[in-house]
Parts: structure tokens; sequence; C-alpha cells
């Protein structure tokens, strides 16, 4: 089964580790990343390429990240998933839930296929509480 993995995991893994900021938190992260795109699950979203990529401070930061995401094709996206995502934002915005437009983007395509999100953004806890969504805990 794929895995959605959302902005918060790949920014995480993706920052540079030094032996001051490495961590065991960190680390994990790393490592089920990395397990996940070994057994080959990994689901990527154009709009979280898109946040990834966005204000990035130089040129060669942008073509280095360009070329490490490159080889994740991007899951095809239908107008449903946008029409989804629209009825989910309304439906928690009802419940005075907030969030992004790629958050619900994100939780309607884990619910239409049916693939667990992994996210460090506690933001989904919340989304879990009243939408029927998966969320993947290693």
């Amino acid at each position: 089964m794929k895995v959605l993995i959302d902005t918060s995991v790949w920014s995480q893994a993706l920052r540079r580790q030094t032996a001051e900021t490495s961590s065991t938190a960190q680390e994990r992260v790393v490592n089920e990343l990395k397990e996940l795109i070994n057994d080959s699950r990994i689901a990527m979203l154009g709009p979280v390429r898109q946040e990834l990529l966005s204000g990035v401070k130089t040129q060669k930061q942008f073509e280095t990240l360009q070329q490490i995401l490159s080889v994740f094709s991007d899951e095809p996206l239908r107008s449903q998933d946008y029409e989804q995502a629209a009825k989910i934002f309304n439906q928690c915005r009802q419940c005075g839930v907030q969030g992004s437009n790629t958050d619900f983007l994100i939780c309607a395509v884990s619910m239409s296929r049916e693939w667990p999100i992994y996210s460090l953004d506690k933001d989904f806890e919340q989304y879990k509480n009243h939408l029927a969504l998966k969320l993947y805990r290693g």
C-alpha cells in the first residue's frame, strides 16, 4: 500500500544534520522514509513538491532538491480529488477546524485511494477527528 508523504516529513528528512542538530526523532523519520522508499511505497503529490521547492534560498539548493525529488512521480490528481478537498475543507470549517488547501487535498487523496498519510503536522490528528483518515505510524 502506498503512503502519502506530507511536506513536514520531507522537510524533516531532508534537513541537514550536524552533530548539534541531529536527533533521535529526526533519525527515526529518515529511517522510516528510507524504508518506504526502498519498498516503493511513496506517494508524492504535486502540491507537496511545490511546497518543498518554494522558498529555497539559492538556485543551487533548488536544483539539488529538484533532482532529489525527481525520482518520485506525482500521483495523478482528478477533478474529483479537488472537489472532495473543497468538501472536506467546508466540513472541517463547520466544525471549527482550519487547514490549508494542500492539507485538505492530501486528505481527499488519502480517503479516495485508502492510503495512510505520514505527517509530523499535528493538524492531521485534528482532521482525523472529523474525517475517515488513516495516519501512518510506521
